[in-house]
């Protein structure tokens, strides 16, 4: 049966709250986007990743301690990272589902959020996004080179623009803690060198998006 909450609706002068994971839909599939945000009709739900859950509550209860001590993770000494776990009053929310980081697109009037895993500080007072992630190879994970890691590039795209929305310095270098089940691999640092990262970290990238889903959105609307 179709949802009733949280629709999409032209006529409304009220921002439309939409999520990371919305647009992450609207790239996958702008068809499947409108279904879901316009009428209701949501993809079936995946499998619940359990042990990504626990190892992303267990990453940030460490680094947590460290950003409790002003100091750096020895993960961050060991990658040559000068910078510390950053603390602010409103991180816990920043971090929670459904809240998360929001800014106001204007051209759309769209109330963009996204709930992100840690931020850190460089030296120069620059913010570094950062997300967790993990998973159980055999191989080393070295790079984030594979089709699907598009997403998880996009994913950071679109935190560093909300950050910056809100008035704050983000660096342009983003990092990965990907805990892998090869213990040998666990907790290896992936860091995007300046010039991939300049090309991950895309502002007009993000807000083209928005504007393409508002487009769409008022296109489906006018062929009815």
């Amino acid at each position: 049966m179709p949802r009733s909450r949280n629709l999409f609706d032209p006529e409304s002068t009220k921002p439309y709250k939409i999520s990371r994971s919305g647009l992450e839909l609207f790239h996958d599939c702008p068809r499947c986007f409108y279904f879901d945000k316009r009428l209701g009709l949501s993809r079936p739900p995946g499998f619940p990743f359990n042990l990504n859950s626990a190892v992303d509550a267990l990453l940030k209860r460490e680094f947590d301690a460290f950003r409790r001590q002003r100091q750096p993770h020895p993960l961050m000494e060991k990658a040559g990272i000068d910078a510390i776990p950053f603390a602010h009053p409103d991180l816990e929310k920043w971090r929670t589902n459904f809240t998360g980081v929001q800014a106001l697109h204007e051209p759309t009037n769209m109330l963009v959020t996204g709930a992100v895993d840690d931020l850190w500080e460089n030296a120069r007072g620059e913010l570094i996004v950062v997300d967790y992630k993990s998973t159980a190879k055999a191989a080393e994970i070295t790079e984030l080179n594979e089709e699907w890691h598009s997403g998880y590039k996009r994913q950071i795209e679109i935190y560093q623009w909300l950050l910056r929305q809100n008035g704050f310095k983000v660096s342009p270098t983003a990092y990965w803690v990907y805990a892998n089940g090869d213990a040998a691999a666990a907790g290896r640092l992936l860091k995007e060198a300046d010039k991939q990262a300049n090309k991950v970290a895309d502002p007009e990238g993000q807000k083209n998006a928005i504007e393409k889903v508002r487009a769409m959105m008022a296109d489906a609307e006018r062929k009815k």
